[in-house]
C-alpha cells in the first residue's frame, strides 16, 4: 500500500512539474514556431551570405508576412574557442552579432544550431561542458532560437552503463543548457533534436522544451514524410502552447515529390501542430511552392488559438481521416489518400461530434461547399488530401 502511495505522489509531482514548466514554455512559444532553417537545402554549404539572402527572400516573398519569422542556421557555423573557452564562428560567418542585426532589420529572428556532446553531427564544436559559456555567447550576438542537436552526446549515453543512466545523463544534458539560457536573460526559444528517444513527448517540457523532435530526420520523398508524419497518431496530448511536438521540418520545394504530395506534408504538418520550419531555397523557390508555404487557410489550422493538436480518426487501409479541434467550435477534418492512385473517401460528420448538418470549406481550393448533410464523399488523388474546416450550420 505505501508503494503505490509513493508512485502516486511521484506521479504526481512529475505531473505538476510538466504544467508547471509548459505553462512557462508557453510566453516563448504560444504558437507552433514558424520560420526557415538551412539544413535541408544547403547542409554544410551554409554562409553568411545564404543566410541574409534567405531573409530577404522571407520577406520578399510575402512569407514573413504569413506568419514565418525564424531564419534559423543549422550545423557548420561553428568556428573554434578561445583560451577561455568560448566559442567563435567559422570564416563563413564573419560577425555573427552583424547578422543577427540585419536579420532583426527585416523583422525576423534568428536561430543556431549546437549539441550537448563534444561535436555536432557534422563534426564542429558542440557545448560540451561549455553550456554557460555559449548561451551567453548566443544571447550576446542576438540568437532567438536555438536547435540543440543530440548527435555526439549519444557516444557518452552509451558509456552510461544502463538505459535508465543514459536517460538521465540526456535529461540532465538538456536541462544544463535550458538554464544556461535563462541565465542570459534573453528570451531563446529551446528546440530539442534528439529523434524522439525515450518518449520525449513525456518528459520534454520539464527539461524547458518549447518544441521537441519525436521522429528521426524526414527526406524529401513521399515514403518517408508519410511514415513520419502518420506515426504521430496518439500524441496530441502531449503537446500545446509553449510545448510542441516536432515531426522535423518541411521539404516543400526541394524537388523530390510531386505537388500533390508536398499539400499533404503541409496539411500533415498543420493538423500536428507542427513547427512549420521550410527547408527549401527560398530565392529560388517556385510560385506553386509559394502557394503552398503560405497558405494563409492552412497556417491558421496550424496556429490556431486551442494549440490543439490533430489526431486521427480512422484508418482504412490506405485511406486516413484525421480531425483537429480549433476555435469557435470549429473542427479541421483530413481526408488523406495513402495510396498511388485516387479513391474516394467519405466521412461521416457524426463521429467529429456534429449532430445535424454542417458548414464546410475546402482550404486547398478555398471554397465553401455550403451546407452539408452528415457525410461528405470526395475522391482525392492518389497522396493527396482533402482539407475541409468545418462548423455545425446553427
Amino acid at each position: 500500500m505505501m508503494q503505490k502511495t509513493l508512485i502516486t505522489i511521484l506521479l504526481l509531482t512529475c505531473s505538476c512539474a510538466y504544467a508547471a514548466q509548459a505553462s512557462a514554455n508557453a510566453a516563448l512559444a504560444n504558437k507552433p514556431p514558424m520560420g526557415w532553417n538551412s539544413w535541408n537545402h544547403f547542409s554544410t554549404k551554409v554562409t553568411d551570405e545564404v543566410i541574409r539572402k534567405q531573409a530577404d527572400a522571407m520577406v520578399s516573398s510575402g512569407m514573413r508576412d504569413a506568419g514565418y519569422e525564424y531564419i534559423n542556421i543549422d550545423d557548420a557555423w561553428e568556428g573554434t574557442r578561445d583560451a577561455q573557452g568560448f566559442i567563435h564562428s567559422n570564416s563563413k560567418f564573419p560577425n555573427m552579432k552583424a547578422l543577427a542585426d540585419y536579420v532583426h532589420s527585416k523583422g525576423l529572428k534568428l536561430g543556431i544550431y549546437s549539441s550537448p556532446g563534444p561535436k555536432t553531427c557534422a563534426g564542429y564544436e558542440g557545448s560540451y561542458q561549455h553550456e554557460s559559456q555559449d548561451a551567453q555567447t548566443f544571447a550576446d550576438w542576438g540568437i532567438d532560437y536555438i536547435k540543440y542537436d543530440l548527435c555526439t552526446f549519444r557516444e557518452i549515453m552509451k558509456k552510461a552503463g544502463t538505459p535508465q543512466k543514459a536517460h538521465e545523463l540526456m535529461v540532465n544534458a538538456y536541462t544544463v543548457m535550458h538554464n544556461a539560457l535563462l541565465v542570459t536573460g534573453r528570451p531563446i526559444v529551446f528546440s530539442m533534436c534528439q529523434y524522439g528517444f525515450d518518449a520525449v513527448w513525456r518528459w520534454g517540457a520539464t527539461t524547458g522544451g518549447n518544441l521537441w523532435r519525436t521522429t528521426a530526420d524526414v527526406k524529401d520523398n513521399y515514403e518517408r514524410m508519410a511514415s513520419i508524419g502518420f506515426s504521430q497518431a496518439g500524441l496530441s496530448p502531449f503537446a500545446g502552447p509553449g510545448h510542441w511536438n516536432d515531426p522535423d521540418m518541411l521539404e516543400i520545394g526541394n524537388g523530390g515529390m510531386t505537388t500533390d504530395e508536398y499539400r499533404t506534408h503541409m496539411t500533415l504538418w498543420a493538423m500536428l501542430s507542427a513547427p512549420l520550419i521550410a527547408g527549401n531555397d527560398l530565392t529560388t523557390m517556385s510560385q506553386e511552392t509559394l502557394d503552398i508555404l503560405t497558405n494563409k487557410e492552412i497556417i491558421a489550422i496550424d496556429q490556431d488559438a486551442l494549440g490543439i493538436q490533430g489526431d486521427r480518426v480512422s484508418a482504412e487501409g490506405p485511406i486516413e481521416i484525421w480531425s483537429k479541434p480549433l476555435n469557435n467550435r470549429a473542427k479541421a477534418v483530413a481526408l488523406f489518400n495513402r495510396n498511388e492512385y485516387p479513391l474516394e473517401i467519405t466521412v461521416d460528420f457524426k463521429t467529429m461530434g456534429f449532430n445535424g448538418k454542417v458548414k464546410a470549406r475546402d482550404l486547398w481550393l478555398h471554397k465553401d461547399l455550403g451546407i452539408l448533410e452528415r457525410k461528405y464523399t470526395a475522391t482525392v488523388t492518389g497522396h493527396g488530401v482533402v482539407l475541409l474546416r468545418v462548423t455545425a450550420s446553427n
